[in-house]
Parts: structure tokens; C-alpha cells; sequence
């Protein structure tokens, strides 16, 4: 266990439907990204597509474990079945719960008394690494965590401390990161916690998916700066009622969720906007248009946000029975932004402000030091390698666009870089990315969607 020790649609217009495979080695139920260098591929002309992609991670993450917890069978409707995904249903099994996933478009979840002990491989995901400790600590029996050695640098301390305020017993290293061990008795008490949640939202998000099932319920409030990504906290308020839990978030930086059951049911989820960033950042650069197909019309993602972004850039964005398009105008602006809600599309915006007509300003984003890798540090380091003039701050970047050229972009493990790196090379020929594999995590999919994406978007084949 990693850790431990150590269709034409008429001429121009590619039509891409994405399955729900994965790509790279099965390791311990998860799948490994596969460690594979590539040359980005440059447009010759607009992209034009239909993207259908598989669900969002975020979604699915906190519809398995609130399907692990209910009372009863669930569904999750086009799940994303990625290495995070994968693994976060290993961690389930491991503790009890039967996860079926034989079905990429349709998986089941019988909950099941919990116990250990029992060993989990988050691999390289926040989601699992913040989300399942909580539920584990319901488990009869000892639990360990641990995964990729970035994850042992990522924060964990708030929550560990939260979890330890409410009754849990629980082991960790040095700086409360992995590795971890929850000593679980049945049962959590739960009551009131104090955490200091700006670093993630997901410790917020973690503490609440689990507490409808302590035996008090849970009082947890926030203390320091604003916590970011503010819609991914509502994506969980929302998701816990609809699993029939009584949340009550109307006083700022408190929630208090009520001790109760949760309701086994079918959970669809949406595609992930997320993953949908680079292909709409391909129209934006290429003139073209991209279709995000099967968008709902009412969402628990971000996509206002997104939006705004993408007008603010140039684009033009539009939503009809079609889905959700994104069309390039010729132009791209630089931009001044708070990406604070949005962190997660911080490397492809950064990526499009290095080919912008002027300057761009990024802020509000230093949590996102503590994501896969340091992604500003990161971002500012590559994006200089391949021309752009590019200042670092604690909490975001400015981008001066410059004469890109090809060189070596390191991805950092961390499927966000590999993103950015792949809108650069629409642009700019010989972007070579050390390693694609790790798209893995969330699309393994995507070196030959975007491949295809690229080549049949001038009409020269079907994908």
C-alpha cells in the first residue's frame, strides 16, 4: 500500500462521449496513475465538441459516504470512477460497507455494521483523507490512513483536533497528518467543536457528512479567516438534507447537524465542472466551442462562479436543453479575480492568463499551497519556464503574458498542473509534460479525450 514504508457531428464538429474506465495499474482496489511523459498537442484551428463527462468527484465522494452511513441501499447515478473515487470505495469496504462498482454507470451501497480493523490508501485524495476519519470513528475497531508521501505534508491538524474535541481517539504524526490512526468504539459522542477550517472547507465538510450519526449530533464552528470554497460547504448542507438530515447553517460559520437517521436513496450526479475547465478554456483559446452535454438545469456546483470567470476572460458562455457552452470570441483578456470560491480552477485561469492580451491578477486562493502540491508555487514556477513574467504572493499570482516558447512542464503529481499544461500547448508548440498519468486521479481518460479533442475539432476524425 503506498505509505506504508515509505461522432463527427458534421464537418468541425467532434462529438466525445467519455466512459467510465480508468486507466493505469489497480493497487489495493484504487487505480495508480501511470507515470507517462507527453507532448501537449497544438490546435490548427477552432475546437468544436460535445463533451460528455463522467460525474464530479466532489459529488460523488460525499454521496458514498452518506450512502455508507444511511439506513438503508443507495444508488449513485453516473459516478465518477476515477483513482480518488476508487479508492474512497476501498476505504468503504475496508470498514465494512459493500460497494458495488462492476456497473461504471450505476453503483450500489449496502451499509454495514462498521468495523476494523482495517487499513485505508487514500492515495493522493483530500476528499478521503478529510471525509472518512469521521466515519471511521463510528467503526468497532482500529483504522489506519495513510497514502502518496505528499499526503503526509497536506494538512490534517483542524479536524484530528475537532474529532479528538468530540470524543475520538486518535493517532497521528507529528504535525496531526497521515499517518493516522482512529481507535474506533461504535459510537461518537459528538456535541460542540471549535475548528479552524480556512485552510479547506473539506474539514468542515468532513466533520458534518458523519455527525447526524453521533450520538449528540454535532455544534461545529468556524474560527479564522474565511473558510474557502464556500460552494463545495453548501454542496454538503445540500446533499445531507437530501438524505434527510436537519442542518441548520443560517448563523455564518456555524452549523449544527441534528442526531438522526439518513435515508438510503439514488443519487445522480452531475458532470464534474471541475474537469469540464480545460475543455472550456480549449474554446476560449482556440475561437472554437465546447459543449459541456447532460448539464442540469439547477446545480450544486459552482458554475455561476465559473461563468463569470469565463465571460471575464472574453468567452461567451451559454446554457440551453444542449448544455452548457462555452464559445471563444478571439480575444482573451487578462483578468483581476478572487478566485477564493473557486480554487480548483486556479491552474487552468492562470494558464489562460498566460496567454491573455494583458496582465492578470489571481488572489485568494493560499489554500490551495496545500492541494496535490503547492499550486501557486508550482504554477509560477512552470508558467515562467514557458515565457510568462510571473509574481508570486501568499494567496495568488500575477501573470504577465510574454513570447511563450515549448519546454518541460512539470505536473507535480497533481492533475490541475497537467491541465494548465495542456491549454498552454494549444498555443504553444513542445510543452512537454513530465508525467500525464497523474489525470488519473479524476479523468483517466483525458491524454486521449484531449488528444482527440484537438485533432477531430479542425474535422479530421470522429473520437
Amino acid at each position: 500500500m503506498a505509505g506504508w514504508g515509505g461522432g463527427d457531428d458534421g464537418v468541425g464538429t467532434c462529438r466525445v462521449w467519455v466512459g467510465g474506465g480508468v486507466g493505469g495499474g489497480r493497487q489495493n482496489g484504487g487505480v495508480t496513475a501511470e507515470l507517462r511523459p507527453w507532448l501537449a498537442p497544438s490546435s490548427t484551428g477552432p475546437v468544436t465538441a460535445a463533451v460528455r463527462l463522467p460525474g464530479s468527484k466532489s459529488m460523488t465522494a460525499r454521496a458514498l459516504i452518506l450512502a455508507a452511513l444511511a439506513d438503508g441501499p443507495s444508488v449513485i447515478e453516473a459516478p465518477l470512477r476515477a483513482r480518488d473515487t476508487e479508492l474512497m470505495a476501498a476505504g468503504l469496504r475496508a470498514i465494512g460497507v459493500a460497494v458495488d462498482t462492476t456497473d461504471d454507470s450505476r453503483w450500489t451501497v449496502t451499509p454495514g455494521p462498521l468495523r476494523g480493523p482495517a487499513r485505508i490508501d487514500v492515495g493522493l485524495a483530500g476528499t478521503i483523507t478529510r471525509f472518512l476519519p469521521a466515519a471511521a470513528a463510528l467503526a468497532e475497531g482500529v483504522v489506519e490512513f495513510d497514502g502518496d508521501p505528499h499526503m503526509r505534508k497536506r494538512p490534517l491538524r483542524p479536524i484530528v483536533a475537532a474529532l479528538r474535541a468530540i470524543g475520538v481517539t486518535i493517532d497521528a504524526s507529528p504535525i496531526d497528518g497521515l499517518p493516522l490512526t482512529v481507535h474506533g468504539s461504535g459510537a461518537v459522542e459528538g456535541g460542540t467543536a471549535v475548528i479552524d477550517a480556512s485552510a479547506s472547507s473539506q474539514f468542515v465538510s468532513g466533520l458534518l457528512l458523519s455527525a447526524a450519526r453521533f450520538t449528540k449530533g454535532l455544534t461545529l464552528r468556524h474560527e479564522g479567516p474565511p473558510v474557502p470554497s464556500a460552494p463545495h460547504l453548501r454542496m454538503t448542507t445540500h446533499m445531507l438534507r437530501a438524505a434527510g438530515v436537519v442542518v441548520d447553517d443560517s448563523v455564518p460559520d456555524v452549523w449544527t447537524v441534528e442526531p438522526g437517521p439518513l435515508s438510503g436513496r439514488t443519487w445522480t450526479i452531475e458532470p464534474d465542472l471541475s474537469g469540464a475547465a480545460p475543455f472550456f478554456a480549449a474554446a476560449a483559446v482556440t475561437g472554437g466551442a465546447v459543449t459541456l452535454a447532460g448539464w442540469p438545469a439547477q446545480s450544486w456546483q459552482p458554475v455561476e462562479q465559473a461563468i463569470g470567470i469565463f465571460r471575464s476572460l472574453g468567452a461567451e458562455v451559454t446554457r440551453s436543453a444542449e448544455g452548457l457552452t462555452v464559445r471563444g470570441t478571439g480575444t482573451l483578456r487578462g483578468i483581476t479575480a478572487d478566485l477564493s470560491e473557486v480554487g480548483e480552477l486556479t491552474p487552468v485561469v492562470a494558464a489562460l492568463a498566460a496567454l491573455a492580451e494583458g496582465p492578470s491578477e489571481l488572489r485568494g486562493v493560499e489554500h490551495i499551497r496545500g492541494h496535490e502540491t503547492d499550486r501557486i508555487t508550482a504554477l509560477a514556477t512552470e508558467l515562467g519556464k514557458v515565457g510568462a513574467r510571473v509574481t508570486e504572493f501568499p494567496d495568488g499570482l500575477r501573470i504577465e503574458p510574454g513570447p511563450l516558447r515549448g519546454a518541460a512542464f512539470e505536473t507535480y503529481a497533481d492533475h490541475r498542473m497537467a491541465h494548465a499544461a495542456a491549454v498552454i500547448g494549444l498555443s504553444v508548440p513542445g510543452v512537454d509534460l513530465t508525467d500525464v498519468g497523474c489525470t488519473s486521479k479524476t479523468l483517466p481518460e483525458f491524454p486521449e479525450l484531449w488528444a482527440g479533442l484537438v485533432a477531430n475539432g479542425v474535422g479530421s476524425a470522429s473520437a
